[in-house]
């Protein structure tokens, strides 16, 4: 993929929570992140900054592929991203992190084990992850501490330490935290199996762990405990979040593959989707070809007999009847739950595709559109080479008042506004267009050149010869004369001139050469006149504010240049007024205004 065409993926992403992958030029995942915003995000690694570190660095000058799922929401994003980074095992999802490692949970293999956070595996006992930051260990281990009373502290819990009383009870004990079985308070069986329910939790199997809690509810409302049954309670509703809010660990689905297909507008779009052991591990997205009179079905059907015969062993689920294949593997078609929501986010991304592939569509479509003018463009004027960034000017002053110019900007035939610039004219004094046109095409390029900024392959000035001969003159004494072609259009009969040459040339009204020329010049002349009636009513009401006693040139600059009407002043509450140019002035500004409503 050439750096053009990552700069159109980039532009293209979407604006949704998700996961991105990045790929070297031989098809290698180099990273996959989360992001809350996928475009955003990805987004952020290509901007010119320069707090990025070496090998964060090192990492955008390989990427040759953006690879991107979407997902309902960022906690979706986080764990697809940790499954696939334990999948997947991309290069920099280790060297990255500010180079530390991933987080793990780890059930230490101990008498009354306790569950901890680590980044390194040099403890004995089962690990969990890695997981993709450290907030979320620590809010699943919160999570099974408010759950079960599990110890925190790091005694060792001997049984002869227990016997001979070594230990007293923490304040962990007093609050209801912990069972205590420093001090004999709690039997190993029990606790045993608080481990083991939260190893359940961990493995993302929930359904035992809240067979279990409901009982325990059931037991103490019968035997009207209702407190306890109340925390109880609470904690199966800490499950039941945990649990819905991730489409992408379930405890109900174990091993199968989501595969589904949308077309619109005559592009189709397959998704697949691996889950394994309740967590989808694989996400692909590809547009699928499709042959002559080929259905949905049959893409699908050519697919699915393209995958290993081991995943003929699982279970596929997708949105469109395959009856062909019904003999040959075990397909569902879910209405609804869970394996419903994994068919919704797989057709989530199928349509996300489609806009993607439409935009680039379009893109592509209007790019040629625009190559094709500039070609008309180029052989119209006479052009050694394709005008692609064009730049024109127009002067506006109304009654020799408030002189002012413009320059609009057009790359590929399109405006480019983010590079339009406005000039308050400095050396001219009364209604000289020669030589305000002069001075703005002087500043403009003796710019250019300082800054080493790429120069226009045409600019156009609004006018005739006149204005023309003036632009010639700052071009030539900045010794751009031959390097940039320069014209002028005039208006009655939208005629183009030339440097130094008599006559005018006519383009035919129909070509799109003379027509690019007239949305440059009607642009440049739309920049300009909008500037010039800001700059006129800040000059009116500049002078206004002059007669009022006591109010000098510096606070007339500031209020105009925060509040911009009397109007706006009028509404402004006195002690933001106040706080900004005192209590002495806002009282003299408040008479005029109310002795001229």
């Amino acid at each position: 993929m050439s750096k053009q065409d990552l700069q159109e993926k980039l532009r293209l992403l979407p604006n949704e929570p998700g996961i991105y992958k990045y790929f070297n030029d031989l098809g290698e995942i180099l990273y996959v992140g989360k992001a809350k915003n996928i475009k955003k995000r990805v987004a952020s690694y290509f901007n010119k900054d320069t707090s990025l570190n070496r090998k964060t660095k090192n990492l955008v000058r390989q990427i040759h592929d953006i690879q991107y799922t979407t997902v309902e929401n960022e906690t979706d994003a986080l764990l697809l991203e940790n499954n696939l980074i334990k999948q997947l095992k991309p290069k920099y999802n280790i060297l990255l992190k500010d180079g530390k490692s991933y987080p793990f949970i780890c059930v230490l293999d101990e008498r009354f084990p306790r569950i901890i956070s680590t980044r390194n595996k040099n403890h004995k006992g089962i690990y969990y992850g890695p997981y993709p930051n450290v907030q979320t260990v620590n809010t699943l281990i919160e999570m099974l501490h408010n759950i079960y009373p599990l110890r925190t502290c790091n005694f060792d819990l001997s049984e002869t330490n227990i016997t001979n009383g070594k230990f007293k009870a923490c304040l962990e004990f007093q609050i209801g935290n912990c069972n205590a079985p420093c001090i004999d308070n709690e039997t190993e069986e029990n606790y045993t199996h608080y481990i083991e329910a939260s190893r359940n939790i961990l493995e993302g199997k929930l359904h035992s762990t809240k067979q279990y809690l409901k009982k325990e509810m059931e037991f103490f409302a019968a035997n009207y405990e209702f407190e306890k049954a109340e925390m109880i309670k609470r904690k199966l509703l800490s499950l039941d979040n945990y649990q819905s809010r991730s489409t992408i660990i379930s405890t109900t689905i174990k091993s199968l593959s989501a595969i589904t297909i949308k077309t619109v507008n005559g592009i189709s779009a397959l998704n697949h989707l691996e889950i394994l052991n309740g967590m989808i591990v694989s996400t692909k997205t590809l547009e699928a070809k499709v042959k002559l009179e080929e259905s949905e079905e049959d893409i699908i059907n050519r697919y699915i007999l393209t995958l290993e015969n081991a995943a003929f062993e699982k279970t596929f689920i997708t949105n469109i009847q395959l009856p062909t294949l019904e003999d040959l593997i075990k397909v569902e078609y879910p209405q609804r739950g869970e394996k419903h929501k994994l068919i919704q986010l797989s057709i989530k991304n199928c349509l996300t595709f489609i806009k993607e592939k439409e935009q680039q569509s379009q893109a592509r479509n209007r790019k040629s559109s625009g190559l094709t003018i500039l070609e008309q463009a180029k052989k119209d004027l006479s052009l050694h080479e394709i005008p692609v960034h064009i730049e024109c000017f127009d002067n506006s002053n109304i009654q020799g008042t408030n002189p002012v110019a413009s320059m609009v900007c057009f790359k590929n035939s399109i405006p480019s506004k983010k590079d339009y610039r406005h000039y308050n004219i400095k050396t001219v004094i009364g209604p000289d267009d020669f030589s305000s046109m002069k001075e703005v095409v002087y500043r403009r390029y003796k710019r250019l050149l300082e800054e080493k900024q790429p120069l226009p392959q045409l600019v156009v000035i609004d006018g005739g010869k006149g204005q023309l001969s003036s632009a010639m003159e700052s071009i030539t004494e900045l010794g751009l004369k031959g390097k940039i072609v320069v014209i002028s259009i005039a208006k009655k009969l939208e005629e183009i001139y030339y440097p130094g040459d008599e006559f005018p040339i006519y383009i035919s009204k129909k070509s799109t050469t003379l027509k690019l020329i007239q949305r440059l010049r009607d642009e440049a002349h739309r920049f300009a006149i909008t500037f010039h009636r800001n700059q006129r009513s800040k000059r009116v009401l500049s002078l206004e504010m002059e007669n009022i006693p006591g109010i000098g040139e510096k606070t007339i600059q500031s209020l105009l240049s925060k509040y911009k009407s009397f109007a706006n002043i009028a509404k402004t509450p006195v002690n933001e007024l106040e706080s900004m140019i005192g209590k002495s002035k806002t009282q003299k500004l408040l008479e005029y205004l109310n002795s001229n409503s």
